[in-house]
């Protein structure tokens, strides 16, 4: 049995692998390649059926997906943005839990309102992953990616405390709206202070102990689960214990991790969430076949129907509503108008049409339990799941394969005032470069004339210096041809290129250590990215 799941798992993660490089080869959004290639490894004759226990979904998955998106999430853009960012991720949640459970309610035979209200939490916040893998690349304001990274960070935890307060309707056949909302601010609230709490401790064994890259990076691991863990068991709100320890830590981080603890981190975690995040995805086509075959009393038919009006209203619905919070406060707020550019018809579009749907809709609808308290069935749970398949689906394909196509149409600029990243970069290698020859002229000058290594340090500084004031000019007045930078990145790479050869056959000779060998392989790893990076 052990030897089953093991091979069954590795078989997922296989999977996730194969599909993400086919969707690069295809230049298609990766989510919506896991969607569609978990549906069709579902029609396999054969594929087993995969059954999940829901009580671990949100435990096993939420956690390190949730504090990922709070570790590279700029605090300082995420206040500054914090208007139209609260106004998506509470307003429209809420409004969009509101409306499909009034509609479903009204549409569906037999479906509650209190199930209205848990497919509404399900199905309300759109997903950063989808945007951002969609729109990488692209050209896109930075106000617009700002704006969605923030509205889902904070829309994951919304949704998920309105999916937690339908849930125990249901569960318990209670549900009183004025403690319910009472309710969600308590449990909101105190699941930031444990979160927080939690962050100051981890913040400070990091700072004071002697920890490694390799301790660093398992407490990384381990944080997420202890802030999520430590809040529900309190029966306050773990996903915003997750975020708000997140943000903290995150803004924090340069003061606790060193070089080799970011670097192994940032490779540990990029893995982890990529291999997450495509398991979440592949595990809901996987089981859509066992999901259609057992919807009670509802045809496949009649599900997709209900499916497709939920997904137009939530896809409507979001272009409606981000209008109004982008230009009405600009028309009553004359402080807005003075410090914030308009942000033109075109761009608040793109916000509204972004709102893809992923792997926390996917998580949590997963997550809803098999049984109530007494025992009986939960009712409609697999004509749940799979509306929410069918919404993720529609969203994914229609919006996210389109919103390329809109980008192009609408020609969408910079609104802010934005300075280039290759050019903000060259500007802050120029000013350490300068600070380092400072140094040594100011503090080691006697060494510099009388040592020749460190003589050499300074030469390769100002050769440095030289070499970032000749791009910086160029990347400022725009030379579109960059012939001198170009042709000094290429003669680089190609010596790396060269040393690389020379040093397989230092690894063919074993005349020197493996590890060492392996250590002069790293560096020539991070030479070629620095060169890759400025040639893109």
């Amino acid at each position: 049995m052990i030897h089953h799941n093991l091979l069954l798992i590795l078989s997922l993660l296989f999977a996730v692998s194969i599909l993400s490089l086919l969707s690069q080869k295809l230049r298609v959004s990766y989510p919506i390649f896991l969607v569609v290639g978990g549906l069709l490894i579902s029609l396999i004759p054969g594929t087993p059926h995969i059954t999940l226990n829901p009580e671990l979904i949100f435990l096993i998955f939420l956690p390190p997906l949730l504090y990922e998106a709070a570790w590279y999430t700029s605090w300082h853009d995420f206040w500054k943005w914090r208007r139209p960012i609260s106004q998506l991720a509470f307003g429209l949640v809420i409004l969009t839990s509101c409306l499909v459970a009034f509609v479903s309610s009204n549409m569906i035979p037999g479906f509650t309102l209190a199930l209205g209200f848990l497919l509404g939490g399900i199905i309300s916040p759109p997903d950063a992953v989808a945007a951002t893998s969609v729109l990488k690349g692209l050209p896109v304001p930075r106000r617009v990616v700002t704006i969605l990274e923030g509205e889902s960070l904070v829309n994951d935890a919304s949704s998920l405390i309105v999916f937690r307060f339908a849930l125990a309707a249901i569960t318990s056949g209670q549900f009183v709206l004025n403690d319910a909302i009472g309710d969600f601010f308590i449990v909101a609230g105190m699941g930031v202070v444990v979160g927080l709490a939690i962050a100051h401790v981890v913040y400070f064994i990091h700072l004071y102990m002697p920890t490694t890259a390799s301790v660093d990076t398992a407490l990384t691991l381990m944080t997420p689960y202890i802030m999520y863990i430590g809040a529900e068991k309190f029966h306050f709100s773990g996903v915003m214990a997750v975020v708000s320890g997140g943000l903290f830590l995150s803004f924090r981080s340069h003061d606790f991790l060193n070089y080799r603890s970011r670097m192994q981190s940032t490779s540990v975690w990029s893995t982890l969430v990529f291999l997450l995040n495509g398991i979440v995805f592949i595990l809901i086509g996987l089981q859509l076949p066992v999901i259609m075959g057992e919807m009670g009393g509802y045809s496949v038919s009649e599900a997709i129907t209900y499916a497709v009006i939920i997904s137009v209203i939530t896809i409507v619905l979001r272009l409606v509503w981000v209008y109004p919070i982008f230009y009405l406060p600009r028309l009553f707020n004359k402080r807005i108008r003075e410090r914030e550019p308009a942000p033109g018809l075109k761009t608040v579009f793109v916000v509204g049409w972004a709102g893809m749907r992923g792997v926390v809709s996917l998580a949590s609808a997963l997550a809803i339990p098999l049984t109530l308290e007494g025992g009986e069935a939960f009712p409609q749970r697999n004509l749940i799941l799979f509306i929410t398949f069918v919404v993720i689906l529609i969203t994914l394909v229609i919006q996210g394969l389109t919103l390329p196509l809109v980008l192009r149409l609408l020609k969408i600029k910079e609104i802010d005032k934005v300075i280039p990243e290759e050019e903000q970069e060259a500007a802050i290698r120029l000013r350490l470069t300068k600070v380092s020859l400072h140094w040594l002229d100011q503090k080691h000058a006697t060494e510099v004339e009388e040592n020749e290594l460190i003589e050499n340090i300074k030469q390769q500084l100002e050769s440095d210096l030289n070499l970032t004031r000749q791009r910086l000019d160029t990347l400022t007045h725009h030379d579109p041809e960059k012939r001198e930078i170009q042709e000094y990145t290429h003669i680089l790479q190609e010596l790396v290129e060269a040393q690389r050869k020379e040093l397989a056959a230092i690894r063919r000779e074993k005349l020197y250590d493996h590890e060492v060998v392996r250590k002069q392989e790293a560096q020539l790893d991070l030479e070629e990215a620095k060169l890759n990076h400025y040639t893109h």
